[in-house]
């Protein structure tokens, strides 16, 4: 997966018994967050063409979400990708990640992935992070506490 073979990608996926949720021992990260850390674009079509993987699992080690990933990553497209799922959490933290995809995309500098998550409802202007207790607009000020 890691490799981003989009053949090998759907060869298994076509499989009744491989399910696309489950997270890998090594990292915890599921398949999808790997694509995103990766930037596999070809792969991440596919993976989030199909009914049965979900968008919102975030990873037992770093705890981060393929949407958490894509903002820290500032790819502006995976993240508008990500976004027109209808059921994707934008605002939830937890895990080893700590914050949301906002705070994690300001902490960055990435102003279009800002922009982008600012136009969603329920991208929160205001929530602190757990780690640093710091707001979006903190991490847009400067990334030291």
């Amino acid at each position: 997966m890691r490799a981003g073979y989009e053949g090998v990608v759907k060869l298994l996926l076509g499989r009744e018994d491989v399910n696309p949720n489950i997270a890998d021992t090594f990292s915890g990260e599921t398949p999808l967050v790997w694509a995103v850390r990766e930037g596999h674009e070809g792969v991440l079509k596919l993976l989030l063409g199909r009914e049965d993987v979900n968008p919102n699992i975030a990873g037992t080690k770093y705890g981060e979400t393929p949407l958490k990933r894509a903002a820290a990553n500032g790819n502006e497209g995976v993240v508008k990708w990500l976004l027109e799922k209808e059921d994707i959490l934008g605002t939830t933290t937890g895990g080893g990640g700590y914050r949301t995809a906002l705070n994690r995309a300001a902490q960055g500098g990435h102003y279009a992935v800002v922009e982008l998550l600012l136009e969603r409802h329920h991208a929160s202007h205001n929530t602190p992070d757990i780690g640093y207790a710091k707001t979006p607009l903190s991490w847009g000020c400067g990334k030291r506490a």
